[in-house]
């Protein structure tokens, strides 16, 4: 599932430019991955084997610190990676070296709890509070003087439909046989104007455009991470692994993610024991203590999207691309998101993987999109 702007231009009677951030790319079925990675983290020891498919867990103890500033964070160490899959996405292609300074991550994707504090303290109004306002448009884009339908003008987001069957799915609609966008619905209502977190407060929080995380991060002294921290971070000194954890993706039969289980999109089976968010922490962290990054909700990064940048990527601390660019919708400024969702599929989606890229427009969120944040300093606390 990847972006669905084009599909609500479509869908909306090509009056309704509305952004949102869902995977459409990841339709049908595809092989995983088979790109070797060799990890060599300073500081971090290496896996004592490295033969694909091992599970055993990487000599690494999560490090944390007792600044105020980097609570709930842990520290992630400098190293070299590879970067990217080999036999996947076009643009998870050319896998590639990177190089990267230590960095300090959230070791859960931002809670109800945590942005409530910021919303509290700020005044702050999300972006599916307000009324639409077209802000990923490109300056010079064609769609520049789209309109937006005076029913759909009013405050709301993305959210996924029920269907009772198979038959419910429109081939004309495609996914938007099960997404729709619901006045009303928000960060505080996830599922429309009747729902509430009230009992959700450590769930990640979702709604949660690019622009709005962006305000959480300057709120909180911290920065969304480029995609290649969160990718190496994703990998937890794992050399050549599909997921966090190893290549298995049930180790022993158990469910390591939170993801969709059944037939996609008719009914999740929550096999993982959630249908929808999971309280962050519900799953084992990774090496470096990071939990959810397969997963949950997607995690918006820092970097525009651009689909062939892994071929011209600097190999130090990459910061991405200057600006945008979609082939599918070249008019609308995206943002990458990383990690999969609860929505995930092997049916439909497989952005539960570490390589896995997703695309959205910066000022939209959805019902399965979150953040995580990071802080540029070294362990010692200074600048790297």
């Amino acid at each position: 599932m990847k972006n669905l702007l084009a599909a609500v231009l479509t869908f909306l009677t090509a009056a309704l430019v509305l952004v949102v951030a869902i995977v459409t790319s990841g339709e049908g079925q595809r092989s995983e991955p088979s790109a070797s990675d060799s990890v060599e983290s300073g500081g971090a020891k290496k896996l004592a084997t490295a033969e694909p498919g091992s599970e055993r867990q990487p000599e690494w103890t999560p490090r944390t610190s007792d600044d105020p500033a980097l609570a709930g964070m842990v520290w992630i160490p400098p190293g070299t990676f590879t970067m990217g899959a080999l036999d996947s996405f076009a643009d998870e292609f050319p896998p590639h070296e990177v190089t990267l300074d230590g960095f300090w991550m959230d070791s859960t994707e931002v809670t109800n709890r945590q942005f409530q504090a910021f919303v509290e303290a700020t005044g702050y109004v999300t972006m599916a509070e307000q009324p639409p306002k077209l802000r990923s448009l490109q300056p010079d884009s064609e769609l520049a003087n789209r309109q937006i339908l005076p029913e759909f003008n009013q405050p709301g987001s993305i959210c996924s439909l029920q269907l009772r069957s198979r038959a419910d799915v429109d081939p004309g609609k495609g996914a938007y046989s099960w997404w729709q966008y619901v006045p009303g619905a928000n960060w505080r209502h996830p599922e429309g104007p009747e729902s509430t977190i009230a009992d959700r407060m450590d769930h990640p929080v979702v709604h949660i455009s690019w622009l709005d995380a962006q305000e959480y991060c300057r709120w909180a002294g911290k920065e969304l991470p480029t995609e290649a921290q969160w990718e190496y971070a994703a990998r937890g000194a794992r050399s050549g692994q599909t997921y966090p954890w190893g290549n298995e993706r049930n180790p022993d039969g158990r469910w390591m993610t939170n993801i969709w289980q059944g037939e996609f999109p008719i009914e999740d089976t929550g096999d993982d024991g959630y249908r929808r968010t999971a309280p962050v922490a519900s799953f084992v962290a990774n090496a470096y203590g990071l939990h959810d990054m397969s997963g949950n909700v997607w995690e918006w990064c820092r970097d525009y999207y651009q689909p062939e940048y892994y071929s011209e990527s600097p190999a130090q601390n990459p910061p991405g691309p200057s600006s945008s660019f979609d082939p599918q919708e070249p008019g609308i400024i995206k943002r990458v998101q990383r990690g999969g969702s609860f929505m995930c599929s092997d049916q439909y989606c497989i952005g539960y993987r570490t390589t896995a890229r997703m695309k959205g427009e910066e000022d939209t969120g959805a019902f399965h999109t979150g953040f995580r944040c990071v802080v540029n300093r070294s362990e010692s606390g200074t600048q790297p």
